[in-house]
């Protein structure tokens, strides 16, 4: 979902910027430019630590020369790691995590996960400047129900101005729950729509993958319950303030190494950071 782009340091920087409030005052016929506005002076300066993520695979000579039920050999254990390393990656990024510098072997760089980007306080390790954190109203911290998730879209769209392109990842609590706003909950104070249905197909659809409200639409897609902080977590996010960085280039990678007398091994690497270029842009429900 997130664009990809290249870091160059180890500490990845970016600039966080804002338009100025409108003025509707005018300009007088005769006004000749005495003045210049800096267009930079309000660009604030944050950043993230790449982190090193790595899976490593072997194959005794032992189960490549026996036949098993299923496949066991060196490229199905590459493929494998692959696939964990993958989901390592994808478990950062949603995380709680803080930004850490590397002070020893035992306490290595760790990149800054969206649960720490979308935060209303100051963050532990150089904190995103107050004007630029995530609203308090943009984060909610019970069940979400249609009222209140609405006020979360009503808060991002005061912050970006933007009613289009929010997706939500959810954990599998929040996304039964935004299912539920258009059923019963044993709420009789709340009306519930009562929807006709073709029954020609057999197929009864109570899956929800679009909610739309007054201040834009968001696609619902599952997060994947092993990455996921918990299952009543969810990201309301535009894709277009977040980018995924890969040091120099080196994006995912495979790196075979020298059999040593018991059998074929090798490992996958990828170095890589979270870019959240706009914290602002961002809701998050976490209950």
């Amino acid at each position: 979902m997130l664009s990809k782009g290249t870091a160059k340091s180890t500490f990845e920087e970016w600039g966080i910027d804002t338009l100025s409030a409108p003025n509707t005052d005018g300009v007088s016929e005769d006004a000749d430019v005495t003045s210049y506005d800096d267009k930079f002076a309000s660009v604030a300066r944050v950043g993230n630590y790449v982190q090193k993520f790595r899976r490593t695979y072997k194959v005794t000579e032992e189960q490549n020369a026996v036949s098993s039920a299923g496949p066991i050999n060196l490229v199905k254990a590459e493929s494998k790691a692959m696939l964990e390393i993958k989901r390592d990656i994808e478990a950062a990024i949603l995380s709680d995590n803080e930004m850490q510098v590397q002070t020893s072997a035992s306490a290595p760089y760790k990149m800054r996960g969206l649960g720490k980007w979308i935060q209303s306080t100051a963050q532990a390790v150089n904190p995103v400047p107050s004007d630029y954190r995530t609203p308090a109203a943009s984060i909610l911290a019970a069940a979400p129900t249609e009222i209140t998730l609405n006020d979360v879209l009503a808060s991002i769209f005061t912050e970006s101005g933007e009613a289009a392109g929010l997706t939500m990842v959810a954990g599998t609590t929040v996304r039964k729950r935004v299912a539920e706003f258009t059923r019963t909950d044993n709420n009789a104070s709340e009306t519930v729509y009562n929807v006709n249905q073709d029954a020609k197909s057999r197929t009864v659809t109570l899956s929800v993958q679009l909610f739309e409200s007054d201040f834009g639409f968001i696609r619902l897609v599952n997060g994947n319950p092993a990455c996921m902080p918990s299952a009543s977590t969810a990201y309301v996010l535009n894709p277009k303030y977040l980018e995924l960085r890969t040091l120099q280039g080196l994006g995912l990678r495979s790196q075979r190494q020298e059999n040593q007398g018991s059998g074929d091994r090798g490992f996958v690497a990828a170095n890589v950071t979270l870019v959240c270029k706009q914290p602002q842009a961002h809701g998050k429900i976490s209950y």
